[in-house]
């Protein structure tokens, strides 16, 4: 994985939200800081869909033994919102305004390698919108998702 780290306030003026994602997705960009403390990345972007990919590890348990459901919402969320980046015109950024998760079944560090898929359902000016899964490498629905994300101006550059 390439160093994480955060992405250079220019690019957010110069590059569209689908062209920075996919500047990300080829090494030219760093990935965030959180996907290396968190163990999952961002593997494939078109415009409006964002998949991620991750590994449930022990040190994100619960005192149940189950993984910790903000592990979850955190990937989701990515998704989710990453999805939307997707849609942004060059000079744009976004923040989410709120998200609901569904955690469907519980994952465990055996449940191995998942996948999180975030699909934008609406984008306007200044509110989109998406909804995400979170998949076992059988297919099997583990927890879905909506978001809400605003869409503004990006500072700096």
């Amino acid at each position: 994985m390439t160093n994480a780290g955060h992405i250079p306030k220019d690019a957010f003026h110069k590059l569209s939200g689908l062209d920075l994602l996919r500047e990300m997705l080829a090494g030219r960009l760093p990935p965030p800081p959180i996907s290396r403390t968190l163990d999952f990345l961002l593997t494939e972007v078109s415009e409006g869909v964002a998949i991620f990919e991750g590994t449930p590890r022990h040190a994100f348990d619960n005192p149940l033994g189950t993984i910790h459901g903000g592990w979850t919402a955190t990937l989701l969320d990515s998704a989710m919102a990453c999805a939307v980046h997707s849609t942004l015109k060059p000079g744009q950024s976004y923040t989410t305004v709120e998200f609901k998760v569904n955690c469907v079944r519980p994952i465990t560090e055996a449940t191995g390698r998942v996948r999180c898929e975030g699909r934008v359902i609406s984008a306007g000016r200044t509110i989109a919108t998406s909804e995400g899964k979170l998949l076992d490498a059988h297919g099997k629905l583990l927890a879905h998702g909506s978001e809400t994300c605003i869409i503004m101006a990006a500072k700096g550059g």
